[in-house]
């Protein structure tokens, strides 16, 4: 059994080597979404954890300070959707560890994530990856992984096609729930944490193949058995009742062909605690794009859950501007994109405990900006520091020095 909770509590006691004493000093501090910004705050971090955050806090002797007077301070973000599947990365385990640690940083934690969802690639080279980030080795975020995606049977994706015969060998397309079923076991005994299905698999760009239900539900079983979210990559209506049916909590994507997808099943999907992550760069070329952001804004306005995910490493371009850009023409204020990476995941994950806002006690993951997301939505791009538990693990100012 490998619950979520105890996942955390493992990567709680593994990550030590990352946990480290700091001060950010003087910064302009949110400590929630929902929380009123302070400014000229401190936040102290002592062995990974906040142990004091607010206006005249003293510095304890010899923590080291962070002067951060033109900064502003998040918890730190999630990215809910990732894949660490790029060509560059399938030696993880013997790479030299400042070229892995720059990838990642070019990756993911530049752009601010401290803590990031994988959401399909090969155990062996993901869990190779988080093991060297754990052991202090390489910079980087906390990584939650799928392992290997299911896929309906004899129904691969048109655009993974062209990887390796002897990698899609290794992509499950399970034929029955009981090979469904032990896919999954392979995956959570490979060091998986949530299960990818994909429900809806685009198998030429005009051919949508769903999962038959009953594969779909043995799945779900057995990552729900085991503690584990399920995330599905749904594509249209009939891969999102898939998803319904079969008991899904989380859609990777928002399903981008809207047009089957009316107000009551989206107010369906509310009722069935399902979350949603939008991906709009992902989209953003298409021609409906304005339909896919009118329905994840109304999925949001129902009471639907959002988590921030962008696709990063099926998309090679790292930049996470134009995510921002077109939440922010959806209609979705600072506020809505701020929880979407802080609280909103780390409730979905049941690690609130410890994650997603400033607070005494939590760990000292926090993203630092340059400018204030409040009066420009792409500021949420303009990364300074991301910091892991007290660690600083990425640096813009380093970055543009080339050291």
């Amino acid at each position: 059994m490998r619950p979520l909770f105890l996942f955390a509590l493992l990567l709680s006691s593994s990550s030590v080597t990352h946990a480290q004493d700091l001060a950010v000093v003087g910064a302009k501090v949110y400590a929630s979404p929902t929380a009123t910004p302070v400014d000229d705050a401190t936040i102290v971090i002592r062995a990974g954890k906040i142990v004091a955050v607010g206006k005249h806090v003293s510095v304890p002797a010899g923590v080291k300070t962070l002067p951060c007077a033109d900064c502003v301070v998040f918890a730190g973000f999630w990215n809910t959707h990732v894949h660490f599947m790029e060509a560059k990365g399938m030696d993880a385990s013997s790479q030299p560890a400042d070229k892995l640690t720059r990838q990642v940083q070019e990756m993911v934690t530049l752009s601010g994530f401290t803590t990031v969802v994988d959401t399909a690639s090969f155990p062996d080279i993901t869990v190779s990856l988080r093991r060297r980030i754990e052991s202090g080795e390489v910079l980087g975020p906390r990584i939650y992984t799928a392992g290997v995606g299911l896929f309906p049977p004899h129904a691969l994706p048109y655009y993974i096609k062209g990887l390796p015969p002897e990698l899609l060998a290794q992509l499950p397309q399970p034929d029955t729930p009981a090979e469904a079923a032990e896919d999954v076991r392979k995956n959570i005994a490979a060091g998986s944490d949530i299960v990818k299905l994909f429900t809806g698999s685009i198998v030429e760009p005009e051919h949508i193949v769903p999962m038959p239900v009953d594969i779909a539900t043995a799945a779900v079983a057995v990552g729900h058995e085991h503690g584990q979210l399920v995330f599905a990559h749904t594509t249209n209506l009939a891969g999102t009742r898939v998803a319904m049916q079969s008991g899904v909590d989380v859609l990777a994507h928002a399903p981008e062909v809207v047009e089957e997808i009316d107000d009551n099943l989206l107010h369906q999907m509310v009722a069935l605690h399902m979350s949603m992550i939008p991906t709009l760069k992902l989209f953003s070329r298409d021609s409906n794009i304005a339909g896919i952001r009118a329905e994840v804004f109304k999925f949001h306005q129902f009471g639907g859950v959002l988590m921030f995910g962008t696709d990063t490493g099926f998309l090679q371009d790292y930049d996470v501007k134009e995510e921002y850009h077109q939440l922010a023409l959806a209609g979705f204020s600072y506020y809505d994109v701020l929880a979407m990476l802080t609280t909103a995941p780390a409730q979905r994950f049941h690690v609130a405990d410890q994650e997603g806002s400033i607070a005494v006690g939590k760990k000292g993951d926090l993203t630092v900006l340059s400018a204030d997301p409040a009066s420009d939505p792409l500021a949420f791009a303009k990364v300074r520091y991301a910091i892991r538990e007290g660690k600083v693990i990425a640096s813009a100012a380093t970055t543009a020095s080339g050291k």
